[in-house]
């Protein structure tokens, strides 16, 4: 809607949604003071930070999912590039860290894994089920936070499919494999890189390539009509801003937590703690009887710092959404769609067990922290992706017209 003044046209006001501002600011509050008191100052400025990650995620509609459909169908490629910057800026971070080890008084432990079957068909099944889910780890937890009552189906069934890969793992470790291998240990800093660099600015060069070749020039980006405060505190953001921001606040992460951004284990852990608590004997499945799962299940979510962040980023996106105006958008949710995304969702959460992390843990933070794996994530969630994007008209999901 627009009026006019003087001949001139303009947009209309936004309106703020003032309740649900008011509410999500005060649980951040309330949540911040809660962690720090039940836990420590660490995890709520771990929360915080998650906080900061969903509000910027959901002023750039930054997500994985649409980026790549729209490379594939509409051929354009601006928001792969931006996922290729925002990795990059923190790789030039991140592998010289992560090789000193314990830079600043705390270990620091990159996002690596190993390179083998379970990370080949995880990430494909990944790539599947984000196309049909609507949204990758990220983007499923943001427009959750945005009030999207679909994706709500969609990570109910992410958390089901991540416990249910927690049942399967330790049979999957037992396939081929390699173990894994960090660039910056194996060939060091400069040459890790130099290759992780140019790795990122191939595929940024390739994107660029088939969109000139499909359109004869690269997409203009309209500008918005909203400016300065106003732009901030209720968007939208450009891509490119939006991932300088979030590489910088994975660095911080990485210095905060000791370990880079990551969002799918907590999905496992909280569906263990569902599971277990209505009867289910998840204490002796093989996954979490090894030390850490075992004392993360018996411990508060709120010790988790991939919990906190991920409750942290829920609420910066709903408080994003509220400043923009646009919180729980009422949306038609057919049959099929809610059946897409369930399969999607179970995918996505079996996919990530296997391959040891989503679009965050193991692409963002894997090829940042110079992990192979990330590598191999990357080309095998895509290729699933295009199986994804080709299922969507089964389940009559819109999708783009090819252009």
């Amino acid at each position: 809607m627009t009026d006019t003044t003087a001949g001139q046209l303009r947009p209309a006001p936004v309106s703020t949604d003032r309740g649900p501002v008011w509410f999500t600011s005060l649980a951040l509050a309330f949540g911040t003071l809660a962690i720090w008191q039940l836990v420590d100052l660490r995890q709520a400025a771990l929360f915080l930070i998650g906080s900061l990650m969903g509000l910027t995620l959901y002023h750039a509609s930054f997500g994985f999912t649409g980026g790549w459909r729209r490379m594939v169908v509409e051929r354009r490629g601006h928001g792969m590039r931006a996922q290729m910057l925002m990795i990059g800026v923190a790789a030039v971070a991140f592998i010289p860290l992560l090789t000193l080890g314990n830079p600043f008084g705390q270990p620091l432990a990159g996002a690596t894994a190993p390179v083998g079957v379970s990370v080949l068909l995880g990430a494909a099944m990944f790539g599947l089920g984000m196309q049909l889910g609507g949204g990758c780890g990220s983007g499923t937890l943001f427009t959750v936070g945005g009030g999207s009552s679909r994706m709500l189906v969609t990570l109910a069934f992410f958390i089901f499919g991540a416990l249910l890969g927690t049942a399967h793992l330790p049979f999957w470790l037992t396939q081929p494999s390699l173990p894994a291998i960090s660039l910056g240990t194996t060939l060091g800093v400069p040459l890790a890189l130099v290759l992780t660099l140019a790795g990122l600015a191939a595929v940024a060069l390739v994107t660029a390539w088939v969109e000139r070749r499909a359109h004869g020039s690269l997409e203009t980006i309209k500008a918005p009509a909203s400016r300065g405060w106003s732009r901030l505190l209720r968007g939208p953001w450009p891509l490119v801003g939006a991932g300088l921001a979030l590489a910088g606040l994975n660095i911080l992460t990485l210095l905060v937590a000791g370990h880079p951004w990551s969002i799918t284990y907590g999905f496992g852990l909280w569906g263990a703690k569902i599971a277990q608590a209505v009867g289910v004997p998840v204490a002796s499945w093989e996954f979490w009887t090894w030390p850490a799962q075992a004392q993360a299940l018996q411990s508060s979510v709120l010790e988790d710092s991939t919990s906190v962040m991920d409750f942290g980023l829920i609420l910066g996106a709903a408080l994003a959404a509220s400043l923009a105006g646009k919180f729980a958008p009422k949306a038609a949710l057919p049959f099929l769609s809610l059946l897409a995304a369930a399969i999607g969702g179970v995918l996505m959460g079996y996919g990530a067990r296997l391959s040891f992390g989503c679009n965050i843990g193991a692409l963002f933070s894997g090829i940042a922290s110079g992990s192979v794996h990330g590598w191999l994530w990357f080309a095998a969630a895509f290729v699933g992706s295009l199986g994804g994007i080709a299922l969507r008209p089964v389940f009559g999901l819109d999708g783009f017209k090819r252009k």
